[in-house]
């Protein structure tokens, strides 16, 4: 709504319309002054959520970096050392957008509240007191005017001279106070244009800054992401295959506990109880009992304490075993041992009539020496015609299915599994089937292969070596890592390492083809690796051990070329690995410790108040690259001439890493300015941009550095 301007004039004659004409200005510098308690109030609310927001932000971060993950095993691969470093780095990221976001937050007070509030007090404030003024002045010159006018005129004529002077006085009094009144209501009318949005463009312009450096933040993100979106994959691969070999030991553990030992430990172990005879009576009393076969050494630690004594393990060497005859004692599942220690014979009761037979077949007792329930799969073996089944297998799959998608991830029909098998390896006429039959699809062809090879009497990579290509697999030096498998490989029989030869021949193929069939050298690592590779217990510490096998087989597929030019040069002697001093070649993925982008600071307070109350800040030239996010460092310009005050800082982390001579690129004379029209009021006289200016269709953004892209990981 436009009002009528106010002319000095009309001040002289003090008219009703005048008056009408005034008390618009009025109403509207009200409004103004409620318009601006809200923005204020409003402010003041919006900077605390954003300071409180920031804060619960950082609150976060720490609660991440503050966890630290376990493992199980004694080494981590380097997908799960990337996982295990995901928090840490996702708290510097955090901790790096919150630290821009509560620069401008700092001084957000600075640039949007202050500025109007300043505004507030002394301009609208400073009119209200003028407004008082006219009105006091007003009121007493028309009083006075009352009472002159109502003089009689028989007053002597010094008298009636003296109150025209009096009149006169008020009346000029007045005239000047309304004067500066209606100069001063229509210059806040005319000046709160800038000095109400010149405040507020500031902080949403330091707001948006805070934003677009979010931005740059998330293209330097998206690399880490990919990365780490790729190790959780890969890890979950690995997790996948893992709790399959898990699944399958839990059921032979339920089915026969006794079958699955870890090196090294006793031949047999558990609960017994044994026959102590006193002058009272007999008791029985509960041992935990370890019997190793080679040394004939029976460790018999006591689970009832006698009170008032410690009593520790007791070693016997045993001389023979025999069964207790059933209709001989009133206890069931006993059977009697001698030792060299102890003159006579000790009665000692098992759990279960199983459990005896267990503790009677290891200590080579005088029964029937019963074998585990378990019926071993039978074995297939590594000779011509397996050679000839893998070839076969490999030929059919290279020619039809090698771009099949999820080729050998997905499985087929045990039924027709077993029917290949048993066709191909019949002892009557082995070798003699028809691949190319329409009942052998692709899938029963490559799950047949991987069953022939997990069920060799030894996996293709033997056990003798599988230690080490674990160890060599769990080394941080990725150099070593290849030399040490290379060397391993050449230390394989002849027969493995030509089947081991055709095998991964066969993976790199099919790894040729990811793009069509989805297999990676990380996927064909997951399914192979438990495939060509075994430990020789049934532990759940050798399960855990899968992923390093899937690992093995990936270096295997990787460096095909390199591993079966030839033998090392040093084939007696893998490669040492280095001392645990030296800097470790594989580096956890990170975003942290990235090279960071130049930043400048864009969150800049009112200059000093000895040099003017006009606050300034900078102008970006394209923070968002026209539209497209481009990691380019930004082009500041000061808006104004004089009085303003530029600061460049580095980012809050890396300052070490930042030049002494990294400012922002400043405009030379002969570029166009950015912005057409100042957003800020210049210093008296104004100042405008110097150079001319030519009409563009958009004149508010310019396209600068598009091609400089500076890198993020």
């Amino acid at each position: 709504m436009g009002h009528p301007p106010l002319e000095f004039s009309d001040c002289y004659l003090d008219s009703p319309d005048f008056r009408e004409r005034l008390k618009c200005y009025e109403l509207e510098l009200e409004r103004t002054n409620k318009f601006i308690k809200d923005v204020i109030k409003d402010g003041n609310a919006l900077i605390s959520a954003m300071r409180n927001y920031s804060s619960a932000v950082q609150k976060f971060s720490q609660t991440l970096q503050s966890f630290q993950f376990d493992f199980i095993g004694d080494t981590l691969t380097d997908d799960e050392i990337n996982i295990a470093e995901s928090f840490k780095e996702f708290a510097e990221l955090l901790n790096e957008v919150e630290n821009e976001r509560m620069m401008m937050v700092h001084n957000a007070s600075d640039l949007l509240i202050k500025p109007l509030e300043n505004f507030r007090k002394e301009q609208i404030g400073f009119t209200k007191e003028r407004k008082k003024k006219f009105e006091k002045d007003g009121e007493r010159f028309y009083s006075l005017l009352d009472r002159h006018l109502h003089l009689s005129s028989k007053k002597k004529e010094s008298q009636l001279q003296e109150a025209d002077l009096q009149v006169d006085k008020e009346r000029h009094n007045f005239f000047e106070s309304s004067l500066d009144y209606v100069y001063q209501i229509q210059e806040v009318q005319e000046s709160k244009k800038f000095n109400i949005v010149e405040p507020v463009l500031a902080f949403l312009h330091s707001l948006f800054i805070s934003n677009s450096l979010t931005v740059e933040l998330t293209q330097d993100f998206l690399p880490y992401k990919q990365q780490l979106q790729l190790s959780l994959q890969n890890t979950r691969n690995h997790f996948s295959s893992t709790r399959e070999e898990m699944e399958e030991l839990k059921k032979r553990m339920k089915e026969a506990p006794q079958t699955c030992k870890l090196p090294g430990q006793p031949t047999i172990e558990g609960y017994l109880y044994t026959q102590e005879k006193w002058a009272l009576g007999i008791s029985w009393v509960k041992y935990y009992c370890q019997y190793e076969k080679e040394t004939k050494t029976l460790t018999m630690t006591p689970m009832e304490q006698k009170p008032g004594a410690k009593q520790g393990p007791l070693d016997l060497t045993l001389k023979y075993c025999v069964r207790r005859k059933t209709e001989s004692i009133d206890k069931r599942f006993c059977f009697d041992i001698e030792t060299n220690e102890r003159p006579g014979t000790i009665t000692l009761q098992a759990l279960s009539e199983a459990n005896r037979r267990l503790w009677m077949e290891a200590m080579d007792g005088k029964e029937p020496i019963y074998h585990s329930p378990i019926t071993k799969q039978e074995e297939m073996e590594l000779n011509d015609i397996g050679f000839k089944f893998v070839r076969k297998c490999i030929n059919v799959i290279e020619t039809k299915g090698i771009k099949t998608e999820g080729l050998y991830r997905t499985v087929g029909s045990n039924i027709q599994v077993q029917k290949l098998l048993n066709a191909f390896f019949d002892p009557k006429c082995p070798g003699d089937v028809d691949f190319h039959y329409s009942d052998w699809d692709i899938k029963t062809i490559t799950s047949s292969l991987k069953f022939y090879l997990r069920n060799l009497s030894e996996p293709v990579m033997t056990y003798r070596l599988h230690k080490e290509l674990v160890s060599a697999a769990k080394s941080d030096n990725l150099d070593y890592r290849l030399g040490a498998i290379h060397s391993l490989v050449y230390k394989l029989p002849e027969k493995n390492r030509e089947m081991l030869e055709l095998i991964i021949r066969h993976l790199v193929n099919v790894c040729e083809h990811s793009k069509e069939n989805l297999m990676t050298p990380s996927n064909m690592g997951v399914i192979f690796g438990p495939t060509l590779m075994r430990a020789q217990e049934d532990t759940v510490a050798a399960m855990m051990n899968i992923k390093f096998q899937n690992i093995v087989v990936e270096i295997l597929i990787e460096h095909f070329v390199k591993i079966y030019s030839g033998p090392p040069e040093e084939s007696a002697t893998p490669p040492v690995p280095p001392p645990r001093v030296t800097a470790r070649r594989h580096k956890p993925i990170t975003i942290s410790k990235r090279l960071l982008r130049e930043r400048t600071v864009f969150y800049t307070s009112s200059v000093d108040e000895s040099e003017g109350e006009f606050f300034h800040f900078f102008i970006l030239d394209n923070p968002w690259g026209g539209g497209e996010l481009q990691g380019t460092s930004p082009v500041l310009s000061p808006v104004s001439c004089t009085g303003v005050i530029r600061l460049i800082f580095p980012s809050p982390r890396g300052r070490a890493h930042r030049d002494s001579d990294s400012f922002s690129k400043v405009r030379s004379l002969g570029e166009k300015p950015t912005i057409v029209r100042p957003p800020v009021r210049p210093p008296d006289p104004p100042c405008r941009a110097a150079t001319p200016q030519k009409p563009e269709p958009k004149p508010d953004i310019v396209v600068s550095n598009a091609g400089r892209i500076s890198s993020s990981v």
